[in-house]
């Protein structure tokens, strides 16, 4: 007996098939003046800097969606290989997912080859693959690491820009960071001093955006190993409780009563054994 229709492997990576369903309704019901849901606005601040001895990355924790706050210890720095590691801002998901597929081909790689992969190599994978969705992918990445030809430090955008700088900072809170950072960065700082630049930097992006908050992260990355500090620096603001909210019996007055007694009739009473066997 011959099937009805044909089981297929699900297709991996990103589907778009709702933005294309989406846009032929707006077509559809352009008369009606219905329109699909706008996407909702989101903020971070990270940034880094390329140092004497490595690289410092550097994000905040909070992730909002429009003017709630979905999660204060959100992870934005992500791990991509053992010398790669990358920040991202923008949508939560696109940023994990992106930096999942890049860290899986990255891996495979270092399989086959028996050694660490170059940063040149995984801006350039990171490139072509928002380039090819054309933005849809609301991905803005820092990507830094040391490889056998020293430390680098890239910025990929969400529709394939890239480029590299000594210094680099994206987000909503990214004009207040970049103002400590064009301020303060020196060539070949010491590994402290960058650490306590980029922990600034984001501190003035939390301080400057609504959308940015709560605690800092750091990663440390040298051709030792990575350091990866959660949390570097915690929140200042944190909610405290001014007094216990409970109200004496009677601080609410009682304005009317009415009590109306329900009279049961019990029609029917079935016992069910519970089976032990």
């Amino acid at each position: 007996m011959a099937l009805s229709f044909v089981l297929e492997t699900p297709v991996t990576g990103f589907n778009f098939e709702n933005s294309t369903r989406n846009a032929r309704l707006e077509s559809l019901l352009g008369e009606v003046k219905a329109k699909a849901p706008s996407p909702l606005k989101t903020g971070t601040t990270i940034a880094g800097v390329v140092c004497k001895d490595g690289v410092v990355l550097g994000a905040d924790t909070r992730a909002t969606s429009s003017e709630v706050v979905a999660d204060k210890m959100c992870a934005k720095i992500h791990y991509i290989a053992p010398n790669i590691y990358c920040c991202g801002a923008g949508t939560a998901a696109d940023t994990e997912k992106t930096t999942e597929i890049l860290s899986s081909n990255l891996t495979i790689f270092s399989m086959n080859s028996g050694r660490n992969p170059r940063l040149i190599m995984a801006a350039n994978i990171l490139q072509d693959m928002l380039f090819r969705y054309k933005g849809q992918i609301g991905a803005h990445l820092i990507l830094g690491g040391v490889d056998c030809t020293g430390s680098h430090l890239y910025t990929v955008g969400p529709y394939g820009s890239m480029d590299k700088k000594p210094y680099l900072a994206m987000g909503s809170g990214d004009l207040a960071a970049l103002g400590i950072l064009e301020d303060r960065f020196k060539p070949n700082m010491e590994m402290e001093d960058a650490k306590t630049l980029v922990r600034d930097a984001i501190h003035a992006g939390i301080m400057s955006d609504l959308c940015s908050g709560n605690n800092i992260d750091i990663c440390v990355i040298t051709r030792e190993g990575v350091d990866y500090i959660r949390p570097y620096q915690e929140s200042e603001y944190k909610d405290k409780r001014q007094r216990k909210y409970k109200y004496k019996p009677g601080t609410t007055p009682v304005l009317k009563e009415n009590v109306v007694p329900l009279e049961i009739q019990l029609v029917e009473e079935t016992v069910q054994r519970m089976d032990t066997a």
